[in-house]
């Protein structure tokens, strides 16, 4: 199998199964992000999307359908292998074998975390049914370790938009609307996920130096973002052809480079957060709150000030208050 080191990242010509299986260790990997074959004739995608296919690299293998619930079945075994206890895994899907992922992953020990849906903005044009614009995000995770989730990576708890809601929770809800990237004239594989959409699920689910694999690099994507986000990259791709095409791209990528262009969050002080309540601090919680009450106080001012008082975020408070 032939591969390439580079930094911050180490890539396979190859199956990602037995790839996985050669060069992956038991509990290796912090994060999964991967876009998988979707059995629907991925040689004919232009017919799908009425795009011209001038740019688009040739070598694209698909999975025949009547093969892909055992596909499924078999890089998703590894996938949960080598995912340490506590690692997340993303699967971008479309939805018709996507009976088959899930499936798959009812079989294994992985719990889902989330169900998300990706609306886009390059729908698929129909005459007789509604119009297609969506992809699945299973988003999974492996017991038996502390999940990474940074809560205030993009956007802090404190941050309201003009009409009061907050852009934290906004950013955090199950549909994601991001448009595809159009890259007229530009080299590219036949389905890449946008930059976007990556950056997002990297921010929230690892940290800096964490290592991100992609069972399905297509066009090295998830591998370009994560190592642009200072993480490191290892991942397979299959097609010789693409696989040569896209690693000459990787070798000019300087790790770190998108890190100046993220934004930062307003993140307040909440020295507490995640820490467990005493009984003592429960008892104190809730006489100042019933004080606070006493004076006229909405219960979104009383929750604002035991906030500073204690350290903690709005929905720590509220739980606290209901126990």
């Amino acid at each position: 199998m032939k591969s390439s080191t580079l930094p911050n990242g180490i890539f396979y010509n190859g199956d990602c199964i037995s790839g996985a299986t050669e060069h992956l260790a038991d509990n290796s990997v912090d994060l999964i992000i991967t876009d998988p074959p979707y059995g629907i004739h991925g040689d004919k995608l232009h017919l799908h999307y009425n795009r011209d296919e001038t740019f688009v690299v040739e070598g694209y293998v698909e999975i025949p359908q009547e093969e892909y619930a055992a596909f499924s079945t078999d890089w998703i075994r590894e996938a949960e292998r080598v995912l340490r206890p506590g690692g997340s895994l993303y699967i971008v899907s479309g939805y018709t074998n996507l009976i088959d992922i899930l499936n798959a992953l009812r079989h294994t020990n992985l719990a889902e975390v989330n169900h998300i849906i990706w609306k886009y903005n390059f729908a698929v044009f129909t005459r007789r049914k509604y119009v297609s614009s969506h992809y699945h995000i299973l988003f999974y995770e492996k017991p038996g370790g502390r999940r990474t989730f940074n809560l205030e990576s993009r956007f802090g708890l404190i941050e309201k938009s003009p009409e009061g809601l907050s852009y934290n929770n906004s950013d955090r809800e199950d549909l994601w609307i991001i448009n595809r990237e159009n890259k007229p004239g530009q080299v590219k594989n036949k389905n890449e996920l946008p930059l976007r959409l990556l950056t997002k699920m990297i921010q929230y689910s690892s940290n800096e130096g964490d290592l991100v694999a992609d069972f399905f690099l297509g066009g090295f994507s998830t591998a370009r973002a994560a190592i642009g986000l200072n993480r490191r990259a290892v991942g397979f791709e299959i097609s010789g052809r693409i696989y040569d095409t896209k690693i000459r791209e990787m070798a000019t990528i300087t790790p770190g480079y998108l890190l100046p262009t993220l934004r930062i969050p307003a993140i307040k002080g909440t020295r507490n957060l995640g820490k467990s309540w005493t009984e003592a601090d429960r008892i104190r919680l809730t006489r100042h709150f019933e004080a606070l009450r006493a004076q006229g106080r909405s219960k979104k001012e009383c929750i604002a000030a035991l906030g500073e008082e204690f350290g903690r975020g709005r929905w720590g408070i509220e739980k606290a208050l209901k126990k």
